[in-house]
């Protein structure tokens, strides 16, 4: 992989989000190992596929309890859960 400057990680993190739906966990990995090189916080990103298996929530449950979101995923049955 060639060297790249901050700006254009950046960019490229920004493109890679915008179409999330029809992607593996292999390149959600190689994305999220993008971000940490350059330093780049993914903020409300990493809200976008599940923490533990990587898959894209796409019809995931999802329910909002006492101001807590409560996110499960399909494939691994994992429970994220954030303040709102």
């Amino acid at each position: 992989m060639k060297k790249l400057s901050k700006s254009e990680a950046r960019k490229q993190i920004e493109e890679f989000f915008n179409n999330i739906k029809d992607k593996t966990p292999k390149e959600i990995k190689k994305i999220k190992r993008l971000a940490m090189k350059y330093n780049i916080p993914l903020k409300e990103k990493r809200k976008m596929f599940c923490k533990k298996c990587l898959v894209p929530y796409g019809n995931s449950k999802i329910r909002v309890k006492k101001g807590v979101k409560i996110v499960a995923c399909r494939e691994c049955d994992y429970i994220g859960r954030w303040k709102l």
